[in-house]
């Protein structure tokens, strides 16, 4: 099983994903179903009528972009009685009529597969050693002030990032992605969300730090609200309870905040702090903190590229969405993002350390920036930018480090597919 890495994208990674039809051929046999006679409601009888109507077309095309959608189905609808069963070409990737509690048969299978692979890849906070970590962080030499800088503002910036990702999960997406192995991967995603904020309280009680404090940082230190700042509108838009996708105008906003979220704020906004933490583990220091942060940092680069595939596929079978005017939109996303991790990278490393200094994670931002720009269809915005940090692409493959910091079988899997080799 490979894991796919955030910096090891290519066009070879790149899913070939099926295009849906534009219509649903309706089954003779339940030609009359709730669903369509509500979709119907305005075009073939007054709302009084519809019950008594029958139904004379064979299919349904999309609303205009100026009607407003009908309302998609969300999992909840009445159980309709013999009905007909599920086929591949009625499932859509959003505004499906479709039954989205049935998982078969699959549609994507990428997204299955995905979620197949988070599952095999489970692990705990509470399995990693810390006890080196706490020794290091209580002796009063052991770290730099700088270096404990970096420690605590990364755990006030992670402890709650986690937890906005989370609640745009389950509180904004979910509800208007309408496929099902899709859904099963985001809640699987969102499990994984928890688990990483599980780590962060792990981390941060085992050092023994004031929890208030750290848990508090994004809404008293400038460095660290600037990001959760530009994300929180996004997850807002899409809670909005009037909100329907359907048009291409509600359909670019919901783009818009998945671009957001795993473009922006996983893809890029995670970058610094992984990088500063994760290269104290090389020196042998904060090896266990630095461990919590590499199985979060594998969990994270599949959510990337779940997302993307995400994103590519709603392109696909929406290409209105995807104007010149929405892609110079999701151009600046990108550049803002860039901006905002380039200044919490000078708040948190003003004079340099660990061989690194903030210009030198500006040229990083720039060469990640051009891989999410390609990712999904944009062009490169940095020109020449390269990777100052070749060993992070090490440190997002599991696989490569059967040794990492010397602490654990690296590897980990749960239950039947754990290998020791």
């Amino acid at each position: 099983m490979s894991i796919l890495s955030w910096d090891d994208y290519s066009e070879e990674d790149t899913l070939v994903i099926e295009s849906t039809h534009n219509t649903v051929e309706i089954n003779k046999a339940t030609a009359a179903t709730k669903i369509l006679q509500e979709s119907l409601e305005n075009i073939h009888a007054k709302p009084t009528d519809v019950a008594n109507t029958p139904i004379l077309t064979a299919s349904v095309t999309q609303p205009a972009v100026d009607e407003k959608p009908a309302d998609n189905i969300i999992g909840l609808e009445d159980i309709e009685i013999g009905a007909a069963r599920i086929r591949v070409d009625d499932k859509k990737i959003i505004n499906c009529r479709a039954d989205l509690n049935q998982l078969v048969p699959f549609k994507y299978q990428w997204a299955w597969q995905k979620y197949l692979d988070a599952c095999a890849n489970h692990w705990m906070p509470n399995e990693i050693n810390m006890t080196a970590d706490i020794a290091l962080w209580k002796s009063k030499d052991g770290l730099t002030e700088e270096e404990r800088t970096i420690i605590k503002r990364n755990l006030g910036f992670f402890s709650t990032a986690d937890s906005l990702v989370a609640n745009n999960l389950v509180l904004a997406v979910y509800r208007h992605i309408t496929n099902p192995e899709c859904r099963q991967y985001l809640l699987r995603q969102a499990f994984e969300e928890a688990l990483h904020t599980h780590a962060y309280q792990h981390i941060i009680e085992s050092l023994g730090m004031d929890e208030t404090e750290v848990f508090n940082m994004y809404r008293e230190l400038p460095a660290v609200a600037r990001k959760a700042e530009w994300s929180l509108p996004y997850t807002q838009s899409l809670a909005d309870p009037e909100f329907h996708t359907g048009t291409t105008e509600t359909n670019q906003r919901l783009l818009r905040d998945l671009i957001a979220f795993y473009v922006v704020f996983e893809g890029i906004f995670f970058y610094v702090g992984f990088t500063q933490i994760l290269s104290m583990g090389r020196r042998n220091k904060m090896t266990g903190t630095a461990e919590q942060l590499q199985y979060i940092l594998r969990d994270e680069s599949m959510h990337l590229n779940f997302g993307i595939d995400v994103i590519n596929q709603i392109k696909i079978e929406n290409p209105d969405v995807w104007t010149k005017e929405f892609q110079n939109e999701a151009i600046n996303m990108i550049r803002e993002g860039v901006d905002l991790e380039y200044q919490y990278a000078a708040d948190t490393m003003p004079r340099g350390i660990l061989g690194m200094n903030a210009e030198m994670f500006k040229e990083y931002l720039h060469f990640i920036a051009n891989r999410r720009c390609a990712q999904i269809g944009l062009p490169q915005q940095f020109e020449g930018a390269e990777n100052p940090f070749p060993w992070m692409s090490e440190m997002m493959d599991l696989k490569k480090e059967k040794n990492f910091f010397e602490t654990r079988v690296i590897e980990y899997q749960a239950g039947g597919t754990l290998s020791w080799d």
